[in-house]
């Protein structure tokens, strides 16, 4: 059984990250999932790194993760001058449609888990249009809130019956994160926050334009789209980021 333990780590603002390309995690997560392996993998991006900055329990959640890859392009720019090796973005809502695709030559079974009926209605239909032959063997709708014990145990009956390799959980920043190391502890399953991302492919969420994405300032979309929700996430965050980022610099 594969962990991913063996993965080459830095170090951002106390928080362990794996060095890896898209391409380099997808094949990471997919070897632990298939060996039956299991894991909370959570996707880092300067809001995350910022909430680190700021709660010590979260902080210690996510630091103590099976895997923390780099969402965000602002970790792989800090990456150049902090000591250690640099980053290559791993982008969520990229991985979590490759590993769709490239998942089906493995045999690999998804679960989707959060989000609305509607959503992941819209998100199945979507990724089984895209990619045929794709194995997702259930879904089941959450809430952005903390569920009841009625809750878990109805949620954690349809992902044991469904007994995918890798649950995709789709619940926002810091929600999710929680949900997945339960998942990982209690199920013994590998677990992947992905946010947004389940909106994007759904089509429920507009998507930044390639050009900006690829510069780094699918934020500044974001924020435009939403900006009476995200001011504070990206307006402070960003610099809550920096700070702690770079106060760690040895």
């Amino acid at each position: 059984m594969l962990t991913f333990a063996e993965f080459e780590r830095t170090e951002i603002a106390g928080v362990p990250i794996i060095v890896a390309t898209r391409d380099e995690a997808i094949e990471q997560i997919a070897a632990v999932a298939q060996s039956g392996g299991a894991g909370d993998v959570h996707l880092a991006n300067s809001y995350v790194i910022s909430l680190t900055a700021q709660d010590e329990d979260y902080h210690r959640l996510i630091a103590s993760g099976a895997a923390v890859y780099p969402d965000g392009k602002p970790l792989t720019w800090v990456s150049r001058v902090l000591p250690g090796r640099a980053l290559s973005q791993v982008r969520g809502p990229s991985l979590f449609p490759d590993m769709m695709d490239r998942g089906r030559s493995r045999g690999l079974r998804h679960f989707l888990l959060g989000n609305t009926d509607e959503v992941l209605a819209s998100l199945r239909a979507e990724l089984e249009r895209r990619y045929p032959g794709v194995s997702i063997v259930g879904t089941h709708r959450s809430y952005f809130r903390p569920l009841t014990d009625d809750e878990l145990a109805a949620q954690d009956a349809d992902i044991v019956a469904a007994d995918p390799d890798i649950i995709w959980v789709g619940l926002g920043t810091p929600l999710q994160d929680v949900e997945t190391r339960r998942i990982a502890e209690h199920l013994g399953k590998v677990a992947i926050g992905v946010g947004v991302a389940f909106d994007f492919i759904a089509g429920t969420k507009p998507v930044a334009p390639e050009w900006m994405t690829r510069v780094g300032l699918e934020w500044v979309f974001r924020l435009a789209s939403e900006p009476r929700r995200l001011w504070k996430r990206y307006l402070i965050g960003n610099f809550v980021f920096l700070r702690a980022a770079l106060r760690r610099r040895r």
